[in-house]
């Protein structure tokens, strides 16, 4: 802590004297008035860890200190945060490696308890509960017995984690969401935390291993998204380099007007700051519409930044903030802590206040906004109530242009059958008839099949969730139900939902809709919405039918929500219980009945919708700091199910060489004390030849392990059932699996052969001609030939998720170098980080412009060990002819040169650990 600007002050509060790192301090030197909240929040970090410029100097506080809203990013920064959350499909590869680091520190004569997490890191346990059960009291059990014996292993070894590792602790499964366990419980705001004697104060700030981290953003507290190697890495204590972003600021005024929710609202505000663009930028929320927006609003507009595209989606501190943490059950302690240190930093925000710089404003009259949905395969694509119909059918004819279905067999079939359709614009149209509870049943083109009350999004929210079950008792009270071909489901986000959904006395009335809880996680909205019913999934089947799914997620995009359902809506929870009644999207619930009541009277939707009045009374008299303060006493200590799986004892992992889930990963397999050097890389070949916007989803394994697949082969041969596969998300902790679902992808399109879809590749030999062969097997018969692999691929290269796997696979593959066009931020640091160097080609240069067509044989010279910003490469015939041309070297900072000197930035921190023991 250098403090070269002398900002150290003291803070008095609680009887404690904290110090802290003091903004207005600075401001003496700087005019710190201008900088956005989120800004201010960067330059305390800095200030904190500066260290004479080894990661933080003098020039990089200037450089926020006097940041220019008009400039474009360009001059990179350390950031630290406060601590890392994880879910557990990502945190169980980050726990296998601090397993496996704990072995190579001990070979490298340094001890296993060296290994520890720097800073807290807390995982929660939601990712892999699925909807087996639904439409029962029993559902819940049932999903929650299911889910413990699939990922028995994997929970096994996260007891080990919870006990062996320090600054780590599990919330187990069953209790919520991570990203609403966050909100509810784990987030400080405000930290504080004894570094070399002094007990200090900072902003809470966070990494995830999930993108919807943002939605700690709307209480103040500056976090997003991270792949596990960022994550690992700043659990180690290493910072994550940035480029000083633009920050857009989203001023809200007015108030929302009377039958429209907050999902409403961040459909509206997804749908503007997707038109404008904000990838790579910080959005800030300002104005005076902040004084009509509760907190759990705010939270669900932050927490579909990934949505809009921001890095972040913040608002400031201030008393709203107050009142959320103390509705929470937070501590008077803490509560005092957060209002006296923001005040003292300049980060508290009173109404009226002057407004900060922003690079880009945009403002929305709160009171525009308008019962929406989005849909039907992206969350930008905002529809609204009143358009759905036409919408649907708008998408309804490029989804069945190519459907071979015989109508006029399928006419036959319903007159033959004596059933005809029930409603008139099912005429013309294919309709499977169903049986369910012996009664025919129809379902055609639009037909809603799932509608899920699912995601942290919106089940943080009370005033939506509170407003479903008033919306279904007013249903239920009219004698409406949920159509039966529909399978209803309740995720609450966290059990504070389940009781004051009791306490209302809701829960019975969306039960009596089918709306039953099945599980605390993140269920429908991550695409674990389990099997339809036999007989519908036939019905779909029968007819190719577009049929739909409505839920209250915050993703949509194609084959996510359930692989039948070719088109799904996001919408507020009290829409999603609207629709299942309905039982189609093929209807206009703004002039359409929604059935009729038990009086035979049309039923209309404006008929039961409750009135804002009637929703904040009842938040008012339902929610409560002793809901919050039962829920979270014993957090992390779990239920019966959980206390009782068995997990070894000791510092270090038994590791169990039958585990199809659990393995040690090879990456420290002979690793020594000595550093290596950068290395030119000779007679490589080509794995793959790409072309542009190559994401992470295409490199990284996801989804369904297919049986024909090298992943699926493997299990197989290791006894493993098909019905037992599970996901690549869940086997994310077993390399064998992963390494083989790398490239894998089935849309992935490899210009080696032709462009064709699917994980193949060309294996060249001696001769001229490639043997074709998946992608996973010709690295591995490189491997055992010696050869060194690189890719080449054309622009944006790695975008969407920051997958771990990503890198992690392309490495294990044997992969030395990636050359493309132009890399996404993150993933060119994930390569970096695993030791797989990204190259690019100069301006209007790549693979079509010069040729390469993947049978070359590749030399990358001139590296001088990370000295040179230049390379050249080679790429030779088989004829003998040769294309040479100079790409850019992208290791940006002297760090990252020396953590892949190291071989990877784990490796860099084991011998630095190691070193340290020794000494």
């Amino acid at each position: 802590m250098a403090d070269s600007f002398a900002t150290r002050a003291q803070l008095d509060v609680n009887g404690k004297s904290y110090t802290y790192f003091s903004l207005p301090k600075l401001g003496q030197r700087f005019d710190l008035g201008k900088l956005p909240y989120s800004m201010k929040i960067l330059l305390e970090n800095l200030l904190r860890h500066e260290d004479g410029g080894i990661t933080v100097g003098k020039e990089h506080i200037e450089a926020v200190a006097q940041w220019d809203c008009r400039d474009e990013p360009s001059t990179e920064i350390a950031f630290m945060p406060a601590r890392v959350v994880l879910q557990d499909f990502t945190g169980v590869p980050c726990v296998v490696d601090f397993a496996a680091m704990r072995d190579a520190v001990h070979k490298l004569g340094g001890k296993a308890s060296q290994i520890n997490p720097q800073i807290p890191s807390e995982l929660v346990i939601d990712h892999s509960v699925q909807v087996d059960a639904y439409g029962s009291h029993e559902a819940l059990d049932l999903n929650a017995k299911i889910e413990f014996e699939r990922n028995h292993e994997r929970y096994s070894f996260l007891r080990w984690g919870q006990k062996a590792l320090e600054n780590f602790k599990v919330v187990p499964p069953s209790t919520g969401i991570v990203h609403q366990v966050n909100l509810e419980n784990l987030a400080r705001v405000v930290c504080d935390r004894v570094v070399d004697g002094e007990l200090l104060a900072f902003p809470d700030t966070v990494f995830g291993t999930d993108s919807h981290t943002t939605m700690i953003n709307g209480i103040g507290v500056l976090g997003w998204g991270v792949g596990g190697i960022e994550a690992e890495a700043a659990m180690l204590g290493q910072p994550s380099s940035m480029l000083i972003p633009q920050v857009v600021g989203f001023r809200l005024t007015g108030k929302l007007p009377e039958g429209t929710t907050a999902t409403d609202l961040v459909l509206t505000v997804t749908q503007m700051l997707r038109s404008l663009g904000v990838v790579g930028k910080f959005v800030e929320f300002f104005g005076e519409g902040l004084a009509a927006l509760p907190l759990a609003d705010r939270a669900t507009i932050a927490n579909m930044a990934p949505e809009y595209g921001a890095t972040c989606g913040i608002f400031p501190i201030d008393a709203e903030s107050i009142t959320y943490l103390r509705l929470s059950g937070r501590s008077e302690e803490q509560i005092a802590l957060v209002e006296a240190y923001a005040k003292a930093q300049g980060l508290w925000h009173e109404p009226g206040q002057p407004d900060a710089h922003y690079s880009a404003t945009l403002e929305l009259d709160l009171a525009e906004v308008k019962p929406s949905l989005a849909g039907p395969k992206r969350p930008q694509d905002r529809v609204l109530l009143e358009n759905m119909q036409e919408n649907f059918h708008a998408n309804l004819e490029g989804l069945v242009a190519n459907r071979k279905v015989d109508y006029e067999r399928v006419v036959e079939f319903k007159e033959e059958g004596g059933a005809q359709p029930q409603a008139a614009h099912l005429a013309g149209r294919p309709v499977s008839v169903i049986n369910i509870a012996d009664e025919e049943h129809h379902l055609t083109d639009g037909s809603i099949v799932i509608a899920a009350i699912t995601s942290c999004t919106n089940t943080s929210n009370p005033a939506v969730m509170l407003g479903a079950g008033l919306l279904a008792r007013n249903a239920a009270a009219k004698g409406l139900k949920a159509a039966p071909w529909v399978k209803t489901s309740l995720g609450p986000g966290s059990l504070v939902v389940t009781d004051y959904l009791q306490k209302a006395g809701l829960l019975d009335d969306l039960e009596k809709l089918g709306f039953y809880v099945v599980g605390y996680g993140c269920t429908t909205c991550i695409g674990n919405s389990g099997p339809l019913p036999e007989v519908v999934s036939k019905g779909i089947a029968q007819n190719d039918l577009a049929v739909a799914a409505v839920l209250s997620g915050n993703r949509n995009f194609e084959g996510r929500i359930h692989a039948e359902v070719k088109m799904n809506y996001l919408a507020s929870p009290p829409l999603v219980v609207a629709y299942a009644i309905a039982g189609t999207i093929d209807i206009d619930l703004t002039k359409e009945p929604l059935g009729h009541g038990t009086d035979g009277a049309p039923v209309y939707l404006r008929d039961i919708w409750p009135t804002n009045k009637e929703i904040g009374d009842m938040i008012a008299a339902t929610v409560g700091p002793e809901l919050f303060a039962q829920n979270y006493a014993d957090v992390f200590k779990g239920g019966s199910r959980w206390n009782q799986i068995t997990s070894p004892e000791g510092e270090s992992f038994e590791w169990d060489a039958a585990s199809t889930y659990i393995k040690n990963p090879p990456y420290f397999d002979g690793m020594t004390m000595d550093v290596g050097t950068i290395s030119d890389v000779h007679g490589a070949r080509v794995l793959g030849l790409f072309g542009d916007s190559i994401t992470t989803d295409h490199i990284s394994p996801a989804g369904n392990i297919k049986k024909d697949s090298p992943a699926g082969a493997f299990l197989q041969s290791r006894g493993v059932q098909q019905a037992d596969f599970n996901s690549y998300g869940s086997r994310r902790g077993n390399d064998d699996v992963m390494v083989r679902g790398t490239f894998a992808n089935i849309r992935i399109k490899n210009l080696m052969l032709g462009g064709e879809e699917g994980g193949n590749t060309l294996h060249y030999g001696s001769g001229a001609t490639g043997e074709r062969m998946s992608i996973y097997d010709a690295a591995m018969k490189y491997k055992a030939e010696g050869v060194p692999l690189v890719v080449f691929a054309g622009k944006e290269y790695g975008t969407g998720s920051s997958r771990d796997w990503a890198a992690k696979g392309t490495n294990l593959l044997g992969v030395k170098a990636v050359i493309a066009e132009t890399f996404e931020r993150i993933h060119r640091s994930n390569l970096v980080g695993m030791g797989v160097l990204p190259l690019q080609f100069k301006d209007n240069e790549g693979v079509r412009s010069l040729g390469l067509d993947g049978s070359e044989t590749v030399e990358i010279t001139g590296l001088q060990d990370g000295a040179s910003k230049r390379a050249t490469v080679i790429a030779r015939h088989a004829d003998g002819s040769e294309k040479t041309f100079e790409v850019q070297v992208l290791l940006l900072t002297p760090k990252e040169v020396e953590y892949f000197r190291h071989g990877g930035i784990l490796h860099y921190v084991l011998r630095q650990l190691a070193a340290k023991k020794a000494a």
